[in-house]
């Protein structure tokens, strides 16, 4: 049996209703967009007083920024965890290209990406975070591993981080910016692996040694 201490356990429960906040703050913005949502909604969801509220964030900015980056980071791990000595380039970014299509097409994530964008004029600096943990740190990725594909001579490619910013907007043609405008919902995993597997042929052609 693992025994605390008493640092330990404070720091546990308060990571727990750091963790209860965020939970009930998503579910807010989910439902009732950013704009309606209020720090009373907010800790009647999270199901804390305001005091408890403000004392781990002080807006709901602070909030919605948090939640932004939380799920850029788990973008970065759960999809662009890539492996530079897997060196079977079509089915690395085969599985990439349907993992992040998947990962961008939950209807949470799409929310989050309308919010972003809808506030973004008012509060650039949420924007500037948003691009530079999300979609910039998703190509500096697939670029590092397209770098190191041309080192051991699979690829020629004379501009990685082109390359991996193509690719990656390849794959979302017709499957991602319909979902986001409430045009279509989300894509079968059929039409998923069919625009994927055609992003993938395309820049082997392009760049395959």
């Amino acid at each position: 049996m693992v025994v605390l201490t008493e640092r330990q356990t404070v720091e546990y429960a308060e990571s727990a209703k750091r963790r209860q906040i965020l939970e009930g703050a998503r579910a807010v913005f989910l439902n009732q967009g950013f704009d309606a949502a209020s720090m009373g909604d907010i800790a009647r969801a999270a199901k804390v007083s305001k005091g408890t509220l403000y004392v781990y964030f002080d807006s709901k900015e602070a909030l919605f920024q948090e939640i932004v980056g939380e799920e850029c980071q788990a973008q970065a791990e759960r999809v662009f965890a890539l492996d530079s000595s897997d060196y079977d380039v079509e089915a690395v970014l085969t599985k990439l290209g349907r993992d992040f299509i998947g990962f961008l097409c939950d209807p949470k994530r799409v929310s989050s990406f309308r919010t972003v964008v809808a506030i973004a004029e008012r509060m650039p600096e949420l924007g500037k975070r948003f691009y530079e943990t999300g979609p910039a740190s998703g190509i500096a990725r697939v670029a590092r591993y397209i770098e190191d594909q041309v080192k051991v001579g699979i690829l020629d490619v004379p501009d990685c981080e082109l390359a991996a910013a193509q690719f990656l907007d390849s794959c979302k043609s017709t499957t991602f910016f319909s979902v986001v405008a409430n045009a279509a919902g989300r894509p079968s995993d059929e039409r998923i692996n069919y625009v994927v597997d055609r992003a993938v042929r395309t820049f082997l052609a392009a760049y395959r040694s």
